[in-house]
């Protein structure tokens, strides 16, 4: 068994390519996930395609719960295992699954109840309605375990391990390639499910996933001495997970809605909007994957040295965080700008979807930048125990602003989809600013005078 790497006195450097290299190559594969379901779907027909789009926003404002409290989870043991409290570093972790076990439960009802009128505001009727209605009701019984994942991974991300959700992304994804086809098409003694079939292959590996880090945790020892009864709901412990994870949770709640709020706007342009708007984002989303790694390591790094009273470490990280991520995010805005014709081509023949999703992409490259410096800001910030601001940042950039600029350019000014694409350039760029200067200041008050 490998051990934990050293937060106080390991190179900055070495601490950042140990905790973002794996966490990244994890995303990517987690990202394939979702292409090979998007890949699929396109296979059926556009409304399914389209559906499978529009089921995205109202799965992510779930998913955005138990991303959000495994940040917030992430941090405060990091804290605690920074200043040397192991006991309560131990706690938070049995908690954060009870926590997210009874946050699944509420999820779940609420999503089953709210979906149909959701999807109905975004414009689905009939076959579109039903087909979206087929994939979510079955993705929202496995709600458990993406919330149960999220906990069981912040145990282990604290302590610098992000191999093994890594290893759990990659078996997934090839499991998903296989699963994907023989439960939609049908296949030995399976019937054709159609697109239940991608819900059913999801929920079913997130299961083994569930079991599988499970697994690792009782091998590293992390559950030793737990007794059933540590497992049970306790306010004070709840409270803190709540007031950390609660700020990070409505960040990425915040994302969901500013989704929510395009495939609004894309819904009045056609059907074709929203299933261009989804294949491209899934192309999007991997070229934007060395935010997601680099901010696991920003926010580990921070939260250790925070807790061991190291200010200049997380000044540190910041900087370096923010330096690989704009090196490694130039090759994929380069391959983003070249391919783009190409990787629309292999999830749709509809020429309509096509342009659309090549005219996306063609503006998004303009703000890829923007996403590091906001990302890895964050949750430098959320490492400092300053979670709040990502709630002011996230409303800001996903409906405050983007809302009337979308009316403005795309109704008003009869702009069409360009108008929503040059929408969120404005308000990701804007937000990217004022977080710099924010995080700098904060993090200057930690320093020495004239240290920044």
């Amino acid at each position: 068994m490998h051990s934990s790497p050293d937060f106080r006195r390991e190179p900055i450097s070495q601490l950042i390519r140990k905790i973002a290299l794996p966490s990244s190559v994890g995303m990517i594969f987690n990202t394939l996930f979702n292409v090979v379901d998007t890949y699929f779907a396109g296979m059926i027909s556009t409304t399914a395609l389209a559906a499978l789009s529009l089921s995205f926003p109202v799965f992510f404002i779930i998913l955005s719960v138990g991303m959000g409290m495994g940040t917030g989870t992430t941090a405060l043991i990091s804290q605690s295992l920074g200043a040397g409290e192991n006991d309560k570093a131990t706690s938070y972790g049995f908690q954060s699954i009870t926590f997210s076990l009874v946050n699944s439960i509420i999820l779940a009802f609420i999503g089953w109840l709210a979906a149909p009128s959701l999807f109905r505001l975004l414009g689905a009727n009939d076959t579109y309605l039903d087909i979206a209605l087929q994939y979510m009701n079955i993705i929202l019984v496995g709600v458990i375990f993406f919330l149960g994942n999220s906990a069981l991974n912040a145990m282990l991300n604290s302590r610098g391990d992000t191999k093994t959700f890594r290893n759990f992304l990659i078996a997934g994804f090839f499991l998903n390639v296989i699963l994907d086809p023989w439960l939609m098409f049908g296949g030995l003694g399976i019937p054709a499910l159609g697109i239940k079939g991608v819900a059913v292959s999801t929920i079913f590996i997130q299961a083994l996933g569930t079991l599988y880090l499970l697994f690792t945790i009782r091998k590293k020892r992390l559950f030793d001495g737990a007794k059933l009864h540590d497992f049970y709901p306790r306010s004070n412990i709840f409270a803190d997970l709540f007031k950390q994870g609660f700020p990070a949770s409505l960040n990425m709640f915040s994302i969901a809605v500013g989704i929510f709020i395009i495939t609004f706007f894309a819904a009045k342009f056609g059907k074709e909007a929203v299933a261009a708007y989804g294949i491209a984002t899934r192309i999007e989303q991997l070229a934007l994957l060395p935010t997601i790694g680099l901010s696991v390591s920003a926010l580990t790094i921070t939260a250790q040295n925070l807790g061991a009273g190291l200010p200049e470490r997380i000044f540190l990280s910041w900087k370096l965080n923010i330096a690989y991520g704009l090196a490694i995010m130039t090759l994929g805005i380069a391959g983003v700008a070249i391919f783009a014709g190409p990787l629309m081509n292999l999830f749709t023949s509809d020429i309509q979807v096509i342009e659309i999703g090549k005219e996306y992409l063609g503006i998004a490259v303009l703000f890829f930048f923007s996403y590091i410096f906001l990302n890895i800001s964050v949750s430098t910030l959320q490492g400092m125990k300053l979670p709040y601001y990502a709630i002011f940042v996230g409303s800001y950039r996903q409906f405050l602003v983007p809302y009337p600029l979308f009316l403005l350019l795309a109704v008003d000014l009869g702009w069409g989809t360009k108008g929503i694409w040059w929408g969120i350039f404005i308000a990701n760029w804007s937000a990217a600013i004022f977080t710099v200067i924010y995080t700098h200041r904060k993090i200057g008050k930690l320093l020495p005078t004239g240290r920044t």
